[in-house]
């Protein structure tokens, strides 16, 4: 056993290489540069301390922009479990075609967000969009679907909840499918109505699936940046962006190497600083089957 377990160690060293090549050592560099002024292209690197980090609780778009990474997080992570459970359990029942609805329900993950970001402008636009035709159908005067901030960062949520639902469909159906026929029998036998059965037997079975599915939503709709890049371009006047995207125009845009870092740096612990607590207290909830 001790030789087996070397040896499994030893498999591990390829993938800690990769992740300390690719994560570890970014990083650590990010960090350094977010103490110093820099532009991102110039030999010339001041050495400020913390003022990056200072100069983000004074910044007009900052602030905006952290309520809008939250809402991307976890409006995502609500509508994407919830689309994904009501698929999966539609998907979990036999029905002739079951197999053409699933592809269906995944088929845009496959599409990029940025092509998908897209192609839904063209369904939110104010001027001829497919939404407006709609609603002008029943004599209802065009709206605005991207006229405030917040109404655009609203309309990426729902878009990035809908395109990704997908994989919590999967994750979600897989737990299902594990849960042991017997149990839900027995809770029938005992007199249980189908919603008891469903909130007393099937979703304490399901926490596991719960857990990978709520962290991979966070961790995802923290980062998003290419449906809001090509939907909104963060406007109106940066008020759909998200700490990606605020980042890439603080460094490409903007030319402020050292503060995009420093920026990063808080959108790395603010994702640590959440999703750890939360992943750890739906791992104490976890039952085995």
């Amino acid at each position: 056993m001790e030789r087996r377990r070397k040896q499994y160690l030893l498999l591990t060293i390829p993938a800690l290489l990769l992740m300390i090549g690719f994560i570890g050592i970014p990083l650590i560099n990010g960090i350094r540069i977010s103490f110093f002024k820099w532009n991102g292209y110039g030999k010339t690197m001041k050495y400020i301390g913390f003022d990056n980090y200072i100069k983000a609780f004074g910044d007009k778009y900052f602030f905006g922009t952290v309520r809008n990474t939250l809402i991307y997080g976890f409006g995502s992570t609500l509508f994407q479990n919830l689309l994904g459970l009501a698929a999966a359990l539609l998907l979990n029942q036999k029905f002739r075609g079951r197999n053409a609805v699933r592809t269906i329900l995944y088929m845009p993950i496959m599409i990029s967000g940025f092509i998908m970001g897209h192609i839904l402008y063209y369904f939110f636009q104010m001027d001829g969009g497919v939404f407006n035709e709609m609603l002008g159908w029943f004599g209802v005067q065009p709206v605005y679907w991207t006229g405030t901030g917040l109404k655009a960062t609203l309309v990426c949520m729902a878009a990035n909840s809908w395109q990704f639902m997908g994989i919590c469909m999967i994750i979600y159906l897989a737990g299902l499918q594990n849960i042991p026929a017997m149990y839900k029998e027995a809770a029938l036998l005992d007199g249980a109505s189908p919603w008891q059965s469903f909130r007393h037997v099937t979703v304490p079975l399901l926490i596991p699936s719960i857990t990978t599915a709520v962290v991979i939503n966070l961790i995802g709709g923290f980062k998003m940046y290419d449906v809001i890049v090509s939907l909104t371009g963060g406007g109106p006047s940066r008020g759909s962006l998200s700490l990606s995207y605020y980042i890439q125009l603080l460094y490409f845009q903007d030319e402020k190497a050292g503060y995009a870092s420093a920026v990063g740096v808080l959108l790395f612990f603010m994702i640590l600083i959440l999703t750890v607590p939360i992943n750890a207290w739906l791992r104490k909830r976890e039952v085995e089957a």
